[in-house]
């Protein structure tokens, strides 16, 4: 078996093993390194890179949207709605080259993602996450 088997075989693990409050984690720790990526990429003039962390960016977020519940709790439509945002300048910035559109939409994101870390950790009882690198 090679590193890079290895590799898929160990993410694979986490992600059938991981908690639902440890999946949306890991959706946000991946989105928001898209977001960055993106950025990089778009400093850099690769739009190739750009497309494809800006498309991979709003393919999480459709996947945040689906598994939430809005009727669930009183947050949720307003979460639901932030998430159609989201994906609406997530796409605008792809077609315009935006940078300015993503740091935007990943100052959305980061708080979000922090609230979810907590809450996950919390649900938990432990402080397990902290261990797990992003």
């Amino acid at each position: 078996m090679n590193a890079s088997m290895i590799r898929n075989r160990y993410v694979g693990d986490s992600v059938t093993t991981a908690s639902p409050g440890r999946l949306v984690t890991m959706l946000y720790d991946r989105l928001e390194r898209d977001l960055v990526a993106a950025e990089a990429a778009l400093a850099a003039a690769d739009l190739e890179g750009a497309n494809n962390n800006l498309i991979h960016a709003q393919e999480i977020i459709w996947e945040l949207a689906a598994g939430l519940d809005p009727t669930k709790w009183s947050g949720g439509p307003a979460l639901a709605a932030l998430y159609q945002f989201m994906l609406a300048e997530l796409l605008d910035a792809n077609v315009r080259k935006d940078a300015d559109k993503v740091v935007s939409v990943r100052g959305l994101v980061e708080p979000l993602a922090d609230a979810w870390r907590q809450a996950a950790e919390l649900s938990s009882g432990t402080n397990a996450f902290a261990a797990i690198p992003a």
